[in-house]
């Protein structure tokens, strides 16, 4: 399974702004966009002036990084959100949120997405009982996503739920932190989802 293997923070910084790609180092002065607030590389703190085309590429890469997924990946996921009612660019939002690594992320039970994907491929989740190790695959309202019974008493999971416990659910997930469950209760909808990005431009972007 291909992947980005470089230093994560220089991405937050070529953007501009956090992706929370460190967990909770991002929350702290160790953050690489806190100590240097400027791009990476040689020109990073020179001015440059954007295009129309720069701005609208930022965006989708912007969007491809904050869920760590491939070119290839999401171009897919634009397809399949064309192809649905409504806006496109909500539409694909919806999708990347309804990952499952980006769900596992959501309830607590990662500290950041890269996290999150390991776990999932390590088979400590379950979906409506069985045991799925695919981080792409996409959850839908009704179902149920639990921690594998075999991984309740894992040190390393006892320790991520332990960190994260207080961090907000959104609302389109139904957690039992007891019961070490969840269920999708909805489909994300634009106002559920945190990422400030415009996603008209990645629409604009693709329909060249």
């Amino acid at each position: 399974m291909a992947r980005y293997t470089g230093a994560v923070c220089r991405l937050c910084r070529r953007e501009g702004q956090k992706l929370f790609l460190k967990g909770e180092r991002c929350y702290t002065d160790k953050c690489g966009v806190t100590r240097r607030a400027y791009a990476p590389g040689q020109h990073g703190q020179g001015r440059k002036k954007t295009s129309e085309y720069g701005v609208q590429l930022r965006a989708k890469q912007m969007t491809r990084r904050y869920y760590g997924v491939l070119e290839g990946q999401f171009r897919h996921y634009y397809e399949l959100a064309e192809k649905k009612e409504g806006k496109t660019g909500e539409a694909l939002l919806a999708i990347l949120e309804s990952r499952l690594d980006n769900v596992v992320y959501r309830l607590g039970w990662a500290s950041s997405r890269a996290e999150a994907r390991q776990l999932v491929v390590h088979g400590h989740f379950t979906v409506n009982g069985k045991k799925v190790d695919i981080p792409s695959y996409l959850t839908k309202p009704g179902e149920v996503i639990s921690i594998n019974s075999k991984s309740r008493d894992s040190a390393k999971i006892k320790a991520v739920l332990e960190a994260n416990a207080s961090r907000p659910i959104v609302k389109w997930l139904d957690l039992n932190r007891d019961a070490m469950e969840a269920k999708i209760i909805a489909v994300p909808l634009r106002e559920d989802i945190d990422l400030a990005v415009e996603e008209t431009l990645i629409v604009e972007l693709y329909s060249k």
